[in-house]
């Protein structure tokens, strides 16, 4: 094919693109959400200080990232390796922990799933470039070779006390607001890192799932009133409270009816339930943690809510309460942490659309509710009326 023809199609091919959805992408990096590159000093000192910090963060999930060229010399070794003998991915249970060995590359897309449950990936800079980084000025490594990996410095750390800052990393935009420490300062790093932790923490918005057909209650149960409003606004009221954005999810009939009351998430995972309206909230914000709780609870009081928020663990994948039988997760009231999404996503690619399934299979955060008769839920008229009598004579 000669290269005009090539160029033609190619541009064919990226006029094809725009046409896709433009969807809300995650903030990712090369491996997941929050990374930082350590460079600037040798990989042993690289490798001292990520494992430093992972001790001392034992209740986080932490990855480190790092490259090793040495080759196995033992031939018998590498015959008995399941990749040697033409294998392209090999999983070993060793017992004390999980191994799995790849032969092909990985792309960028399968690393970030890879890592999408960790808190915080530590890479070797030396290596590999991530979103953040963490230099250290030290006289062995020249640092300015790697300047182009500088696009977010963070910290700086000095292997020597009396050593000067670099001219091109004083021109950086924001180095007036970059810490600078000694190398050997073990608790102000842990300080740094803590914060860094902390303020990677995912803003929290609330959704009423509203938008099923209501079939066994004959009507909208988002339109019936318990406490002198309608179920939605009433429960819209009380996330707002607790949320930095508040929104009900709906079809596509009740957005057309409900467009200038709140605002609103309409379905786009379509009859999956509740799981279509969790995943259709992540698809418009993939970056907030969302707290979702179903219309059809008549009694859920602001109190719980409040304690849902305040236990919330955003190193688990979500937190929920047990349901009232202390059995399983209670998905009717939850919070989901956006590492959630890739998580819900792999349960539906599998077949399972069931929030329930994902919550009993995922690391999560489980708490005894104050008062389990809150998550009695009405989808009969007859529960309807009998939840009226109950909050009457409350």
């Amino acid at each position: 094919m000669k290269k005009q023809e090539a160029k033609v199609i190619s541009g064919e091919t990226n006029k094809l693109h725009e046409k896709h959805a433009k969807l809300s992408k995650p903030e990712v990096g090369t491996f997941g959400r929050n990374e930082i590159a350590i460079l600037g000093t040798t990989c042993s000192n690289i490798r001292k200080l990520a494992y430093n910090i992972i001790r001392r963060f034992t209740n986080y999930k932490m990855a480190y990232v790092d490259a090793d060229h040495k080759t196995l010399d033992d031939t018998e070794i590498n015959n008995n390796r399941a990749l040697a003998n033409g294998g392209s991915l090999e999983y070993t249970d060793k017992i004390t922990f999980q191994r799995v060995d790849f032969k092909n590359d990985l792309s960028s897309f399968q690393k970030r799933s890879l890592f999408n449950e960790q808190d915080l990936i530590i890479v070797n800079g030396n290596h590999f470039a991530a979103n953040c980084q963490v230099v250290v000025i030290d006289p062995v490594k020249n640092l300015e070779k790697k300047k182009e990996n500088l696009t977010n410095v963070r910290l700086i750390l000095l292997k020597e006390k009396d050593t000067a800052v670099p001219a091109f990393l004083q021109s950086l935009p924001n180095y007036n607001n970059i810490p600078i420490l000694s190398i050997e300062d073990e608790n102000g790093l842990a300080g740094f890192i803590k914060s860094f932790l902390d303020k990677s923490v995912a803003p929290l918005n609330g959704l009423v799932l509203s938008g099923g057909q209501s079939s066994r209650m004959k009507q909208d149960k988002g339109n019936l009133v318990y406490h002198g409003t309608a179920q939605r606004g009433h429960l819209y009221s009380l996330l707002s409270r607790h949320c930095s954005k508040t929104f009900v999810s709906c079809n596509a009939q009740q957005a057309s009816v409900m467009e200038e009351s709140f605002p609103l998430i309409e379905d786009t995972f379509l009859h999956l339930g509740p799981m279509g309206g969790i995943l259709s909230a992540f698809q418009q914000d993939p970056n907030a943690a969302w707290l979702t709780i179903a219309v059809d609870l008549p009694y859920l009081s602001e109190s719980t809510i409040e304690y849902l928020v305040q236990n919330r663990n955003p190193t688990k994948t979500a937190t929920a309460f047990l349901d009232p039988k202390g059995e399983f997760p209670e998905p009717l009231i939850t919070i989901w942490e956006p590492k959630s999404y890739s998580v819900l996503l792999q349960f539906l690619s599998q077949g399972y659309s069931c929030p329930r399934k994902a919550l009993i299979n995922s690391d999560i955060q489980l708490l005894k509710a104050p008062d389990d008769q809150e998550f009695l839920n009405a989808n009969l008229p007859e529960q309807y009326e009998d939840a009226l009598r109950n909050l009457k004579a409350t």
